[in-house]
């Protein structure tokens, strides 16, 4: 039956794998374009008021953009291997991202998301971590949420990515090198930012709040889709497209907020065919469900937006039991209570 059902997945599939240039390379161009005529509109305010608000929207339109990063990490931006790196690195070290270590961190991701705790976008922590942590921690699990979402933002992301960029440079050699380009990368931008700034007659106090402004903006919108990909989903099933099916959340959303998430709504079907391009997640989804049914399996669920859910898991946290195991068996029993 597994093999049947992982042949009837690969081939229901296999045609939608090819990468059309031109939906990524518009959906990128749209999003930098609106996210540079906001900053315009930002830096020619005369009141901070302004300044600001045109900024806040500006984080918005870059956090959309900045997800474009993603796609570019499974060469499914453009398929044009040149452009999505390069230009994900462009975008990324103004915000101080590390695109390069976060795309070696997210390929392991993807073969060990369910599968292994080192997984190192896992969010969820297992009952043994919560048993063994201080009281500070047990509070920070029970209220991971916020503390992560509207606390730590997009500077804590950017100290996790690095930690584990540090910590499993042995499972990827690669990050031996992406550790280093990153960095000098964004001290070469930062630079740069910094000068042209000062050159054109503003203050450095002025850069310093646009920037911290954005990541604040960006920092919301990255951690509520991080956290909500996978949290209460870790579950371990007999193969390892089942596993990516069910360990990985689906999402209801308005028109055109699939567009601009990058068809990260249907996380499953990203995750069981990373190869798929964003345009064709809708078409493969449908795919992958009827699949599902003729093998008797239970239908991947779609679940409220992203609002609703992240509302209803902020009030239930949950634990994976049991812990340690380096292929457990998920549990979303609410072990947590506020």
């Amino acid at each position: 039956m597994s093999k049947s059902l992982t042949r009837d997945l690969v081939g229901a599939t296999k045609d939608l794998h090819s990468v059309a240039p031109w939906p990524g390379l518009l959906r990128f161009l749209v999003l930098g374009a609106s996210f540079l005529a906001l900053v315009r509109l930002a830096w020619m305010a005369e009141t901070t008021l302004g300044f600001v608000s045109w900024t806040i929207l500006a984080g918005i339109l870059y956090t959309f953009w900045l997800i474009c990063t993603h796609d570019a990490t499974h060469h499914t931006l453009t398929g044009w291997a040149g452009f999505d790196e390069i230009s994900s690195r462009l975008i990324s070290w103004p915000v101080l991202w590390p695109f390069g270590v976060y795309s070696e961190l997210h390929r392991l991701h993807h073969s060990w998301n369910g599968r292994d705790l080192k997984d190192p976008e896992r969010v969820q922590w297992t009952e043994e971590e919560y048993r063994q942590a201080t009281p500070p921690l047990r509070w920070y699990v029970q209220h991971q949420w916020p503390v992560d979402i509207f606390l730590l933002g997009g500077l804590g992301m950017i100290a996790r990515t690095f930690w584990h960029g540090f910590t499993l440079r042995g499972n990827a050699p690669r990050l031996g090198w992406q550790i280093p380009l990153d960095g000098v990368g964004m001290l070469l931008v930062q630079s740069s930012l910094i000068t042209l700034t000062l050159a054109t007659g503003h203050g450095l106090w002025q850069y310093l709040l646009f920037w911290v402004v954005l990541e604040r903006t960006i920092g919301i919108g990255i951690q509520t889709r991080d956290h909500l990909e996978h949290y209460g989903l870790w579950e371990f099933r007999e193969n390892y497209l089942l596993t990516q099916l069910y360990a990985c959340r689906n999402l209801k959303v308005l028109p055109g907020t699939g567009w601009l998430v990058g068809g990260l709504h249907l996380h499953a079907v990203h995750h069981a065919f990373p190869g798929i391009p964003f345009y064709r997640l809708p078409e493969a989804f449908g795919r992958v469900q009827a699949v599902l049914a003729q093998h008797q399996k239970p239908a991947m669920k779609i679940e409220e937006g992203y609002l609703q859910t992240s509302l209803r898991l902020d009030r239930h946290p949950s634990l994976i039991n049991p812990a340690g195991s380096i292929n457990p068996v998920g549990s979303r029993d609410p072990v947590l209570r506020r």
